[in-house]
């Protein structure tokens, strides 16, 4: 792991566009040597994007490998590049908003595209915030994770094991909770909600928390900018009358939004997760495992506020 990490503090002193040529490179022999990850993203798109023939869907898969594997190369940058060269990479669009974070409990919702780190950056850059990770086995890549996360204005990051109250304390002392909240966790504290027409379980953890805080919901995308540039950095308009009443109801809206921005831009969205391995009652799985059918009520304890990396 030591290796690793010098080889990519060592290339991201590479300018953009040969890092992130090298990176589609890689992500392209990672696509023809990960057969299980490959069969995964070809599940999912063939569930989530029917519409599609199955030789374009085979080269979304590739693409988004290569997105992949170039967004780890280039993590390197957001770990240690100066922030004069991070600000000339990262574009802001409108800007990141500190008057809503000063106004009250404020939640930042970044769902898994491939670039997500760098709407961690961004905000880092000009606020303080918290958020939730699991903890790396490693502890050397652990250490340079948590480092790299906690640069620039200090940020909170607290293991998911710590469950949700550190959060919930963190946000009423005036921290935005920056929230990744589209993974199958199984159904403790989720629901099943479509996604892409799918029933899906997902985490009713946003609702949630915006109910018991009074937070807002801001939604922020990290996206590639054309010709090797940088990223964008897209903060989203406030979420009006969220969550309302019901809390299953306010999970399809923030799983309507994400379907919206994945269409947008298909390849960088994080595929090669089992979004669809909890299945309900019945219902055959979709990646070849036993089917999971083990049930818990939705809002059940006060630690489903868990995010994933």
């Amino acid at each position: 792991m030591r290796a690793l990490l010098a080889a990519m503090w060592l290339l991201h002193w590479l300018p953009l566009p040969i890092l992130g040529r090298l990176g589609e490179a890689i992500g392209s022999i990672l696509f023809v040597v990960m057969t299980p990850r490959r069969k995964i993203t070809l599940v999912n798109l063939r569930l989530c994007m029917p519409e599609l023939p199955e030789a374009a869907r085979k080269r979304l898969a590739r693409q988004h490998f290569q997105a992949y594997a170039r967004s780890i190369l280039e993590r390197g940058i957001l770990w240690w590049a100066s922030e004069r060269r991070l600000r000339r990479l990262i574009r802001v669009e409108p800007g990141v908003p500190l008057d809503a974070f000063a106004a009250g409990p404020m939640i930042l919702l970044c769902p898994h595209f491939v670039c997500l780190d760098v709407a961690g950056v961004a905000t880092a850059l000009e606020a303080s915030a918290c958020s939730i990770y699991t903890q790396q086995q490693n502890h050397v890549f652990d250490d340079a994770l948590r480092r790299g996360r906690e640069r620039f204005h200090p940020v909170k990051i607290f293991a998911r094991s710590a469950g949700i109250k550190p959060v919930i304390r963190a946000m009423r002392a005036g921290l935005p909770f920056f929230m990744l909240p589209d993974m199958d966790f199984g159904l403790k504290d989720a629901a099943f909600v479509p996604f892409f027409g799918i029933p899906a379980a997902t985490l009713t953890a946003t609702a949630r928390i915006a109910a018991a805080t009074g937070a807002g919901v801001i939604p922020v995308i990290a996206t590639y900018l054309p010709r090797y540039q940088g990223w964008v950095v897209r903060f989203h308009p406030r979420w009006d009358d969220y969550p309302g009443s019901d809390l299953v109801a306010a999970t399809g809206r923030m799983n309507r939004f994400i379907e919206e921005q994945v269409r947008l831009t298909p390849a960088e969205y994080l595929w090669t997760h089992k979004r669809f391995k909890t299945r309900p009652p019945g219902e055959a799985d979709f990646y070849g495992r036993p089917t999971q059918t083990r049930a818990s009520p939705a809002g059940a304890s006060d630690d489903a506020g868990a995010t994933a990396d």
